[in-house]
């Protein structure tokens, strides 16, 4: 086993983080999605895991960045986290969030009364949410009073088209569009109106180098 391979395989003592850039369709960088990373730096599949155990996924991107690294601290853009419902319910802390930190609220969230209290009070606190993976469910749209960003994959759009990005719309939140994976896909999300791309078209997930 060469050096090089061996050096990938060793565990650090926090797991590292990884970053994708979201784009205006005007060429600005508006901020990026901070995403948890296995060990050796891979991604883990932890929208498969467990509730208790992507709470734990998120806090170590919380930490990291916010109080490990104070990589947020350096960044004049958004930061975009992945929280689940424990996030919202004051089950688990939040950082000061330096006005810059989005609550990306993952497709497994329900919307039901504690999640939707909690969302007013944090908006009120100057967090921005997020709805990750935006399908019109019924959850979903009991949080869109409260939604700042609106994310809806490409292909979701194939199912549900005009139909999806007219409810994504209909509280004024902005649309960004997910999977961005080719140059046609971001010139057809451009004219469906999204004034806001994510995907490997426009910058891959990255893993940062740790600190």
């Amino acid at each position: 086993m060469s050096t090089a391979t061996y050096l990938t395989r060793v565990p650090t003592q926090r797991p590292p983080v990884a970053r994708q850039p979201i784009w205006t369709t005007t060429g600005a960088l508006l901020g990026h999605e901070y995403l948890y990373r296995s060990r050796v730096g891979r991604p883990a599949g932890v929208d498969l895991w467990r509730a208790e155990r992507q709470d734990v996924a998120s806090a170590s991107v919380l930490r990291s960045l916010f109080e490990e690294t104070g990589r947020a601290a350096d960044s004049e853009t958004l930061v975009f986290v992945n929280v689940t419902r424990s996030f919202l319910v004051r089950d688990r802390p939040l950082p000061a969030h330096l006005g810059r930190l989005v609550l990306e609220i993952v497709e497994s969230v329900p919307g039901d009364e504690g999640v939707v209290l909690g969302l007013r009070r944090l908006r009120a606190r100057g967090y921005r949410i997020a709805i990750d993976d935006f399908t019109a469910t019924s959850d979903q749209v009991a949080m869109l009073p409260y939604a700042d960003f609106v994310k809806i994959d490409c292909r979701d759009l194939l199912e549900q088209g005009a139909r999806l990005l007219e409810i994504g719309r209909s509280c004024g939140a902005q649309l960004i569009a997910e999977r961005v994976e080719t140059p046609e896909l971001v010139a057809h999300c451009a004219k469906l109106g999204f004034g806001l791309l994510q995907g490997d078209a426009l910058g891959p997930a990255m893993t940062m180098p740790l600190l």
